[in-house]
């Protein structure tokens, strides 16, 4: 599960933050797409995909921690030491929000220093932070995007300061489109979000190492946001939901009234009656409207998050 805590940095203004409207500069928590108003909201979601675990990520004031900590420990009361938890941070914090994050439960902190530090990070609290995170027992990391290779990274590797480094691919979104373009940054041809160079040089110079692991763009859209839509779907379709390859759900929705679909003798569990439309197994319908039974309706595929985001609608007359 990702649960973004906060969206106020007030040390940083990354050019390439990729946070869109919903994200940037609000107090909202978000458990994956679903508000959170409550406590429970952070549970509920989990559940409903199975989560092993939670990466959390948001901005920085004081206000962010403390919501972290709460829920770190939410989590861990509900799902055991077994529920694996990892925080995304721009800033060091020092060594007392090392230790509340461990007694908490955190298991993993994964830094993203200045981009306009790197290859100067020695010797400073960047440094520091690392050997004052294992101290408090929690597993310390680097995490980047794939700007460009530095050997600083590495070095920090070899030397035992920090335990992996994730490099993420380089990418252009909604949220930091124009700020790109700007810094003299294109998309790759024929790709959606992917930076047009970066990949190139994190492969050839960084991804040999043992503790370096490269996340591309096209890997984080079709392995792990699938895996999590379907662990999703799995969870919360109903008897006559399909759920696709792609983790999305299927069904058929019409707007006949209820009472044609109990004259026909149609089994319950083939359909759900809402309060201006039947939602019915996609199948059901379309052998339906081929029959003369019902004039029309559509099939519609649809994300099962929270928002439930449809992804296409095929009509059906």
């Amino acid at each position: 599960m990702v649960l973004f805590v906060y969206g106020y940095c007030d040390q940083r203004d990354c050019f390439y933050c990729p946070l869109g409207e919903n994200r940037k500069n609000v107090t909202q928590v978000y458990a994956n797409e679903r508000p959170v108003e409550d406590d429970a909201d952070v549970i509920t979601e989990a559940k409903k995909m199975d989560a092993l675990g939670t990466s959390i990520t948001g901005g920085e004031p004081q206000e962010a921690l403390e919501r972290t900590c709460r829920y770190l420990r939410l989590l861990k009361e509900e799902f055991g030491e077994d529920h694996h938890t990892h925080l995304y941070t721009g800033i060091t914090g020092g060594r007392e929000n090392m230790r509340r994050l461990s007694e908490a439960g955190l298991d993993e902190i994964r830094f993203h220093p200045p981009y306009e530090q790197w290859g100067d990070l020695h010797g400073t609290e960047w440094e520091e932070i690392l050997y004052t995170a294992r101290e408090e027992e929690l597993t310390p990391a680097f995490e980047i995007p794939g700007i460009r290779a530095e050997q600083e990274f590495l070095d920090f590797l070899d030397e035992g300061a920090a335990d992996f480094c994730n490099v993420n691919e380089f990418e252009m979104s909604d949220g930091n489109y124009e700020r790109m373009q700007e810094a003299g940054y294109e998309l790759q041809d024929g790709h959606m979000s992917a930076v047009e160079g970066s990949k190139d040089a994190i492969l050839e110079e960084m991804a040999s190492h043992e503790k370096v692991y490269f996340c591309t763009s096209v890997f984080k859209d079709a392995a792990q946001h699938r895996s999590r839509l379907k662990r999703m779907a799995e969870n919360v379709q109903r008897d006559f939901d399909e759920v696709t390859d792609d983790g999305t759900l299927v069904y058929g929705k019409t707007y006949t009234p209820a009472e044609r679909f109990t004259d026909l003798g149609v089994p319950e569990e083939f359909y759900t009656a809402k309060s201006e439309h039947i939602e019915v197994a996609w199948w059901l319908l379309e052998e339906m409207i081929e029959d003369g039974d019902v004039e029309e309706g559509e099939i519609v595929e649809q994300y099962p998050t929270y928002d439930g985001q449809v992804v296409e609608r095929t009509p059906l007359a």
